[in-house]
């Protein structure tokens, strides 16, 4: 796998989409990420897990769709007309998402010794309860190992380090809680409606990729109950999409045009020898709410 240098190597929970079984081969990846004299070095670890798929395959779909897809659409009276656009061509409610949902959003960094890991979270309550992905916690260590001799840290979209306290972890389902003081000032974001997200919409992946805090990333929901293997359980379904996902994006929401939470972003797919094809997967917001307010009411 092509890796940008001094970024680190992908690696977290594997996955494997049903279809792809019979073929597919998992892989945890990581490496060091070298730093300036003096100074810690870190290691991104990254949003996901490999799955290998054929390429000549994936080729053959490709060239089916394009020789015999239907023709071009023509609009219809009544059709509703585009979103407004800002100046430079971004659809104006994907700006306003953007606004809405950075201010709860933040990078998680888990130090233990000289290694550093790290992802991404976001706030869901004025609890000062933040969820991320479990596999972040995690570090080098085994799916579900005690963090003990980890610090736990979060940095607030205003760039302040703050220490967080883990509430709980469920290493099934890839979801954990953090919580921090009150003073990290982390405004909630907004959950979307169970059975609201639309395949086609228009959503955001949020978080800091490559430890680039802040990032947004654009794309649709490519599909929706897509059934594939996340955390250290068995087949859950998730939300595809094509918005750009990258080692960092962990435990970050995927919000929809109105800056709502439909996912928490948890795996990419790539093929042997490429980074990332443009298939992400995110754990519905139901479910990890769900296990998000189980973990809270067993941890306080």
């Amino acid at each position: 796998m092509t890796v940008p240098t001094g970024l680190g190597e992908p690696r977290g929970p594997g996955f494997i989409a049903p279809e792809t079984d019979p073929w597919a081969r998992l892989e945890g990846l990581a490496g060091p990420v070298p730093q300036p004299a003096g100074r810690w070095r870190h290691r991104l670890l990254a949003t996901a897990g490999v799955v290998l798929l054929s390429v000549t395959s994936g080729g053959l779909a490709g060239g089916a769709v394009a020789g015999f897809g239907p023709g071009p659409v023509r609009p219809t009276a009544g059709a509703p007309s585009p979103s407004p656009s800002t100046g430079a061509g971004v659809p104006a409610d994907l700006v306003a998402a953007a606004a809405q949902a950075l201010p709860g959003v933040v990078s998680v960094q888990v130090s233990r010794g000289s290694m550093v890991s790290g992802g991404s979270g976001f706030a869901i309550d004025d609890q000062h309860h933040i969820i991320t992905n479990d596999h972040i916690l995690d570090g080098d260590s085994p799916p579900g190992t005690p963090l003990n001799g980890h610090q736990i840290s979060v940095v607030a979209p205003d760039g302040r380090r703050i220490v967080a306290e883990v509430v709980g972890r469920d290493p099934g389902s890839d979801i954990a809680v953090l919580r921090v003081p009150a003073s990290a000032g982390l405004r909630p974001l907004v959950l979307a409606e169970p059975g609201s997200t639309q395949v086609g919409e228009a959503v955001l992946a949020v978080g800091s990729p490559l430890g680039l805090s802040g990032t947004v990333t654009a794309g649709i929901v490519s599909a929706l109950d897509r059934q594939v293997r996340l955390g250290n359980g068995g087949r859950q379904t998730a939300v595809q999409t094509d918005a750009s996902i990258n080692p960092g994006n962990s435990g970050g929401p995927l919000v929809n045009a109105d800056g709502e939470v439909i996912g928490v972003n948890t795996a990419i797919a790539t093929l042997e020898g490429a980074g990332s094809i443009g298939i992400g997967f995110a754990i519905p917001i139901q479910r990890a709410e769900q296990t998000a307010d189980a973990i809270i009411r067993r941890g306080g």
